[in-house]
């Protein structure tokens, strides 16, 4: 467990979310209060999201496309 001063921990931020992966970080305030950083891995990627039901095809979806194009090529 690493211990900082909050006037270390924000001049070292980057390097205190790093030491955070590995093992708990403590940071004590002037006035005696402290705080605990711990590493929480994501459960899962922020790119599996849930799809949607439409009624639009591929094809309406490429000829969206092709409109948009045309109309930022002018």
């Amino acid at each position: 467990m690493k211990v900082y001063t909050y006037s270390e921990a924000r001049q070292h931020l980057a390097d205190v979310l790093n030491i955070a992966r590995n093992e708990e970080v403590i940071i004590k305030r002037r006035g005696g209060e402290t705080f605990s950083i711990i590493f929480r891995k994501s459960k899962k990627s922020p790119f599996d999201v849930q799809g949607i039901q439409t009624k639009a095809t591929t094809k309406d979806v490429l000829e969206a496309l092709r409109e948009s194009r045309e109309r930022f090529s002018k």
